[in-house]
């Protein structure tokens, strides 16, 4: 199989978004962890502990999404190095490297995104459930 320049190079858009989502999410999840954070030291509310469990899997998803995409440029980042010193065998090799290896961040791209789904449903769980009114809640019984 005969590759050029062009072939890798074209993985570097991507690549570039990818990194940019992925750091968007961490982010995200960095400023849940606070506020998580905070309320458990508010109160400890039963849903928080699955919570926080579902966190430490998307934050620990996360991670390996970005290592594998920076496993992915390295791939792209080299496959470019042996094409230019016209070394087509290893070339090829590192773009298909780089190729699986990004596959693999999107597949726990994908596994992440089903996870905070898994989030969203903690807390839809726990508003359909009747609970008790707060002291300074009226209790239904005094309309």
């Amino acid at each position: 199989m005969e590759i050029t320049l062009t072939s890798p190079a074209a993985l570097f858009p991507a690549i570039s978004l990818i990194f940019l989502a992925y750091t968007n999410r961490f982010l995200h999840l960095s400023s849940l962890v606070r506020k998580l954070h905070s309320d458990w030291l508010y109160g400890h509310e039963p849903s928080l502990r699955a919570q926080i469990i579902n966190i430490r899997r998307r934050i620990e998803l996360i991670r390996w999404c970005q290592a594998t995409g920076v496993l992915s440029l390295i791939g792209c980042l080299s496959s470019i190095l042996c094409l230019l010193l016209d070394q087509q065998t290893s070339g090829v090799m590192l773009f298909v490297f780089s190729s699986v290896s990004m596959a693999i961040s999107l597949f726990l791209s994908l596994w992440e995104v089903l996870a905070s789904n898994g989030a969203l449903n903690i807390y839809l769980n726990e508003m359909s459930e009747p609970r008790e009114p707060t002291p300074t809640e009226p209790s239904n019984s005094s309309r």
